[in-house]
């Protein structure tokens, strides 16, 4: 079976920005993981939370209500703070990817760039980072060798893609986004993408903008590919399985 990977950084992020690709592929038998690095504790819009731990609970079980509409098998948030990812232990943080690149196995893995995508989020872009790392080290049999002593192998992923876009948010700090490689045709899911991000109630006063957004970004998901297993020339792809589908 297939695996794809996604990391992100807040709750939403899994539906807004990749929504399309999870129901995509998730629908066609791809087994698909989230992990979020952090709760989004931090967020303006709070449902009515008041202390911060209320505010992880009630996001965790969005997220989760998200990824099951979405058909992605495995989710996970871990405990890093929010808007903090810029002063974790980068290598704590990476160690823990690897480890979950290690256990699931992904063939693909998408994130981030380093830009933070259109947003310019500093959490978005440390995201990013980490998980670019990762996908490096984890196949690497001198990297994090105590997780190789407790019985996991090394796991080259074959494809790391970071999101990227064609237009920016004036209203947001300058960015400069990733080319596009790969342009992902996600029309019969959109409706499905849009009520995904809807299951984050908190951030319900969000959820015209990221339509505006979505409107904007219209019918494809677009991605950059930053990493193969394969030295490949590059081109446009149409599906991030490309080359990948007679393993």
């Amino acid at each position: 079976m297939l695996k794809l990977l996604c990391i992100t950084a807040h709750p939403d992020d899994e539906a807004g920005c990749f929504g399309g690709i999870l129901s995509k592929y998730s629908e066609a038998g791809v087994d698909c993981s989230v992990i979020c690095l952090t709760a989004g504790e931090r967020a303006a819009n709070r449902g009515g939370a008041v202390e911060d731990e209320a505010l992880k609970a009630i996001r965790r079980q969005e997220l989760a209500d998200s990824c099951r509409l979405l058909g992605v098998a495995h989710c996970e948030v871990l405990h890093y703070a929010d808007g903090a990812l810029d002063r974790e232990n980068f290598d704590e943080v990476v160690a823990r990817l690897v480890y979950a690149i290690r256990t699931l196995r992904p063939h693909v893995v998408v994130t981030f760039g380093a830009d933070g995508y259109v947003t310019a989020h500093p959490d978005h872009g440390m995201a990013g980072l980490c998980t670019s790392a990762a996908f490096q080290w984890a196949a690497r049999s001198n990297r994090y060798t105590a997780q190789l002593e407790e019985g996991l192998t090394p796991w080259q992923a074959r494809k790391l893609y970071y999101v990227t876009a064609e237009f920016f948010l004036k209203e947001r700090p300058v960015v400069s986004l990733a080319p596009v490689t790969a342009r992902i045709s996600v029309v019969p899911y959109l409706k499905r993408k849009i009520e995904a991000f809807a299951k984050h109630k908190t951030q319900h006063p969000l959820q015209r903008v990221f339509e505006h957004a979505q409107h904007r970004a219209g019918d494809h998901e677009l991605f950059h590919l930053a990493a193969t297993a394969e030295v490949t020339p590059l081109q446009m792809e149409h599906d991030l399985f490309e080359g990948l589908r007679e393993m």
